[in-house]
Parts: structure tokens; C-alpha cells; sequence
């Protein structure tokens, strides 16, 4: 876990919640991306791009998740969400999730979701500005 730890120094505790199962027994499909959702806005928050899209109205948007199951997750259980970031481009970014289950001991998903910044007050696709494409560049998995 410790490896996991340093390979994602932004990465999210999530407790696995019972009601979180479904008919088989394991952690359904569709409460993955919920996970995902929760690990990035968590990044967000700690590379202060929330706090930006209260002033400036540019924020970010999805346009595509994608998910890979490797090992069920059952209850109980702590989930530790491993987020990075690819391919940086003028509006985009790729935010990449790694979930690793402290009672496997494993990485159990991994995951991926599109990126784009929307300026919310235009309703136009915007550029990534200085500040937040540094913060991207420093868990950036390309450099």
C-alpha cells in the first residue's frame, strides 16, 4: 500500500457501503464511476481548481468515462482511489484512477475520464490557464 501511496500522492479514501452490492454479491458495476467522481473532485479541491471555478466560472466538464474491472469488491472494505493525469492538451486532460483495495491488497479497477474546461458564462470550451496546467504537469504521468 505504501508503493500505492507514493505512485499517487493525490489518492482518496473510500469506505465500501453495504447497500453498494448488488444480487452477486460484489460491488455493482455503475457505483464505480460514483467512486471516480468522488477521487476527482477531491483532486480538484486540492489543486485548488474548485475554488477557481467560483471566480472565474471556467470548470471542468466530462466527456467520456471509461472503467476496467479486474477483481470484485465486496463489503466491508477501504478503497484507496490513485488519481493521475495524461496527454495535456490546450482545453483537456485525461484524469486516470487506479482503485486499490486495502483487503485484497491489490488494485482491483482502473479507470479513465476525458476532461475538457468550459467557461460556464459563454457556454464555449476554454483554455487550461497557467496555474492549473502546472498542477496538471506535477501528476502528470507524460513528463
Amino acid at each position: 500500500m505504501q508503493d500505492f501511496k507514493q505512485q499517487y500522492p493525490i489518492h482518496t479514501a473510500i469506505n465500501v457501503a453495504w447497500g453498494e452490492m448488488d444480487a452477486l454479491q460484489h460491488v455493482n458495476n455503475v457505483v464505480y464511476f460514483r467512486y471516480f467522481e468522488t477521487a476527482r473532485i477531491d483532486f480538484f479541491n486540492q489543486i485548488g481548481l474548485l475554488a477557481d471555478l467560483k471566480v472565474t466560472q471556467v470548470g471542468p466538464v466530462i466527456s467520456e468515462n471509461q472503467a476496467r474491472y479486474k477483481r470484485p469488491v465486496t463489503f466491508p472494505d477501504t478503497l484507496l482511489v490513485g488519481v493521475s493525469i495524461s496527454d495535456i492538451k490546450a482545453d483537456r486532460f485525461l484524469m486516470h484512477y487506479h482503485i486499490y483495495s486495502q483487503s485484497q491488497q491489490a488494485v482491483t479497477t482502473i479507470g479513465s475520464s476525458q476532461v475538457v474546461m468550459f467557461n460556464f458564462k459563454t457556454g464555449q470550451k476554454a483554455v487550461l490557464d497557467g496555474q492549473l496546467l502546472e498542477a496538471l504537469h506535477k501528476y502528470s504521468q507524460d513528463d
